[in-house]
């Protein structure tokens, strides 16, 4: 009998090991890949796992290996704001009113889990803030008049090497000079500059395309082009679009998702410089990398208003389509599609957001 119980006893000891390293696993190579809102419920699984979500460390690696879109700031007319989760049960924030900010603010845009306001009184002071933790950065006083609908472009990368979030603000605004300059706010140096870049002509930019991959900022203009300005010289360029489509990175690359009808079409940026080359070249500037038909259409209709664009946000392996009061997702490496039921089909703004614990 006694032979027959040790055994038993040496199994538990091993399943119980077993147990250990499973949440040693999980807790160092599972948690940091998860988004805000699911840690902050799994902060009660165990005292450990506590400990360790509440670390400023876990919240580095957490924002730099959370990326994935989880939902939208919104904001009506009348100027109130809600947030439209992507997945209730993963992804949202304590206080979608923003109302931890010390004035009302218009949402701007958004970058791996930093949200840009603007500040609705006075002199209209920009705002970076994460809503997850609640906590904000006012920014001086800009050089420039902006405008009332300023092109503002949020430039976040996470970085392994930075506990403390380094970004720039890019502001394309209109000239004296009958074209465009830009004026930069760096994290880093804590001030604005306006850079001696001028573009000149006769296009006018949207302001809330406005998009930033690898470098480059980019937004769409009036005349179906594409207005680009490079962070590294500071000069920009106009590049040939493939009709009214919404801009985003997808592997590092510029791509533009385009929806006709129920057609919808995911195209890479694969040479800019097209313009420079020989006449009879044979090199595409843009290539089909997705097409897709949707079991549902969408009026053509042109020219299209950019606060009611349809293709909402494009990123990563995610397109987010708004038809109606839905929010349809399709993702382009599985071919599944996921439906959001929003509140209302008025929004004058939705800003796509990260779930992140990122520090500011």
């Amino acid at each position: 009998m006694d032979r027959g119980k040790k055994p038993s006893k040496l199994l538990a000891n091993k399943n119980s090991k077993n147990h250990m390293d499973l949440q040693d696993i999980i807790r160092e190579s599972a948690l940091p890949f998860l988004p805000a809102k699911s840690l902050r419920r799994f902060t009660g699984v165990c005292r450990e796992w506590k400990l360790q979500i509440s670390t400023p460390f876990f919240a580095h690696n957490q924002s730099y290996s959370f990326r994935d879109v989880s939902g939208f700031f919104c904001q009506s007319p009348s100027g109130a704001l809600s947030f439209v989760s992507l997945n209730q049960m993963a992804y949202g924030v304590p206080d979608p009113s923003l109302k931890f900010l010390p004035e009302p603010v218009d949402i701007r845009c958004s970058s791996n889990g930093l949200l840009c306001c603007q500040g609705r009184t006075g002199c209209r002071a920009y705002y970076i803030c994460n809503p997850v933790t609640q906590k904000w950065k006012k920014l001086p006083q800009t050089t420039a008049n902006h405008g009332t609908d300023p092109a503002v472009v949020l430039v976040f990368e996470p970085s392994l090497l930075n506990f403390v979030a380094e970004y720039k603000l890019v502001v394309s605004f209109a000239s004296d000079l009958d074209g465009y300059e830009f004026e930069i706010y760096s994290s880093i140096d804590g001030s604005w500059r306006i850079s001696a870049e001028i573009s000149f002509g006769k296009m006018k930019l949207l302001p809330r395309t406005g998009v930033h991959v690898n470098g480059v900022v980019y937004w769409s203009s009036s005349m179906g082009r594409i207005f680009s300005f490079d962070l590294s010289c500071e000069r920009s360029t106009i590049i040939n679009n493939i009709g009214s489509s919404s801009l985003g990175a997808v592997n590092g690359k510029l791509h533009t998702a385009c929806l006709l009808g129920s057609k919808l079409s995911v195209s890479e940026l694969s040479n800019a410089y097209t313009n420079t080359m020989q006449m009879n070249s044979s090199a595409k500037q843009w290539q089909v990398k997705h097409a897709v038909t949707l079991n549902f259409s969408v009026p053509d209709l042109y020219p299209r208003s950019y606060d009611k664009e349809t293709v909402l946000f494009l990123g990563g392996d995610v397109v987010v389509i708004r038809h109606e009061k839905k929010l349809i997702s399709y993702n382009m490496k599985t071919k599944e599609f996921t439906e959001v039921i929003t509140e209302e089909d008025t929004y004058s703004r939705m800003v796509p957001y990260v779930n992140s614990l990122v520090e500011i």
